[in-house]
């Protein structure tokens, strides 16, 4: 089992940067894939990136392509998701996620959750 923790997330002008950190704990967080999900008042939980357990692999969003990173550091247990030229459609409670299912992007298929982390982008 893994607990999850989000931090960094606050108001932002447009344009700006942020960067989340999501911490594990356990002694297993490097068998877990670990992924980041958004979801905004009124909507669906939506997928935003995804990482490996070693971190080689790496998947996005389109809407977040060439905007967002995704990384990890598994000796702190930690995944961090930076934003970069953040928009406010970006605005949304963001969630991390960890899973030892097959590589996916499905909400319903992530074991563990965070309780999120607000980003608010002003324009």
């Amino acid at each position: 089992q893994v607990q999850l923790v989000e931090s960094g997330g606050g108001l932002v002008q447009a344009g700006g940067s942020l960067r989340l950190s999501c911490a594990a704990s356990g002694r297993t967080f490097n068998s877990y894939l670990m992924g980041w999900f958004r979801q905004a008042p009124g909507k669906e939980r939506d997928f935003v990136a995804a990482i490996s357990w070693s971190g080689g692999t790496t998947t996005f969003a389109d809407s977040v392509k060439g905007r967002f990173t995704i990384s990890r550091d598994n000796v702190k247990n930690t995944v961090y998701l930076q934003m970069n030229s953040l928009k406010p459609e970006d605005t949304a409670l963001y969630y991390c996620a960890a899973t030892r299912t097959a590589w996916t992007k499905d909400p319903k298929l992530y074991n563990y959750w965070g309780q999120g982390t607000q980003v608010t982008v002003s324009s």
